[in-house]
């Protein structure tokens, strides 16, 4: 995906740039997708715990810990030391969470990065339908792994109930 938008780009150079420097300039909250804080806001007044996991470089959290969500872990691969698909991060999440794996959703626009590996460790999974992602050869037959397929992050809310 990158070469297509970005031909030549070395990305583990740039991590590495990243890394050595402390800084998270790959991601900022104007990122986000417009319904991700009002969807998240909702979702915690219904009394759900709330975690953000991604391949981030480690400073990327304090970017995270800025939404006005009261997120119960927020993990990044590069503080983890272990990243994505690699079935020990979902099982670090986990940990985190202190929680078993029938009892955390763990929603992914990657079926090769989210889905897959959140499955393979037990968690339901919710693919959302969007992003580049969305794009690529074998989604649309790789959705069929998702517990639930959804184009926007609101209908999440139909999904899962008020506890």
């Amino acid at each position: 995906m990158f070469e297509h938008f970005s031909p030549g780009l070395d990305l583990a150079a740039e991590a590495e740039a990243l890394r050595v420097s402390g800084r998270s300039d790959l991601l900022t909250l104007d990122d986000l997708y417009p319904d991700a804080l009002p969807t998240l806001q909702a979702l915690a007044q219904r009394g759900y715990r709330l975690a953000l996991a991604a391949n981030q470089p480690a400073p990327a959290g304090d970017v995270l810990a800025a939404m006005a969500v009261p997120f119960a872990v927020i993990g990044t691969s590069g503080a983890w030391g272990v990243a994505k698909p690699d079935p020990a991060f979902f099982r670090r999440l986990l940990d985190e969470l202190r929680l078993p794996a029938a009892a955390v959703a763990y929603v992914g626009d990657r079926v090769d990065n989210d889905i897959a590996p959140a499955r393979e460790v037990g968690m339901p999974s919710i693919l959302i339908r969007r992003g580049p992602w969305a794009w690529m050869p074998g989604f649309a037959a790789g959705a069929a792994r998702a517990t639930a397929v959804v184009d926007s992050l609101t209908e999440l809310l139909a999904l899962l109930p008020p506890r």
